[in-house]
């Protein structure tokens, strides 16, 4: 008789710096109608069998209604804690699309703003995200791998 081994592994997701032509210093951030509420990057959860990429260009069209292109891949945030409702694997994404977003999906509102801006706090770990976005466009440097 064996017995099974259940493992509980992190469950991978995307998250999205869109970037507009023509609004320079200005990201995309959506206003979530689900819980957490509060403004987010748009990003969400990797589907099986979808490559990360596209997961992160489909989670973008349907919470902003916008056609990003990827530019770069950003970083990987992976703290445990990063996602009150379970541990989450971010892949993040800088992107750019050229239009006027729009609330979609379980986006409430889409805004454009600087991110000092923003009209309420962020949730999840995307402060940290959009801190570490800002720290490479002004000098360059990449975030540092966390612990």
């Amino acid at each position: 008789m064996s017995s099974k081994t259940e493992y509980r592994n992190p469950t991978p997701t995307v998250d999205m710096l869109i970037e507009l032509e023509g609004r320079p210093g200005e990201l995309v951030f959506i206003e979530r109608g689900n819980e957490p509420k509060g403004f987010a990057l748009p990003g969400g959860f990797v589907d099986e069998g979808e490559w990360i990429a596209d997961a992160a260009i489909r989670e973008a069209k349907e919470e902003t209604e916008l056609d990003v292109t990827i530019v770069e891949l950003f970083h990987v945030y992976s703290d445990p804690s990063r996602d009150p409702r379970k541990h989450t694997v971010s892949t993040v994404f800088i992107g750019t699309a050229r239009g006027t977003p729009q609330g979609s999906d379980d986006a409430v509102r889409a805004i454009v703003c600087r991110p000092d801006a923003l009209p309420g706090p962020l949730v999840f770990d995307h402060a940290t995200i959009v801190a570490d976005y800002v720290a490479y466009k002004q000098r360059g440097v990449r975030p540092p791998a966390r612990r």
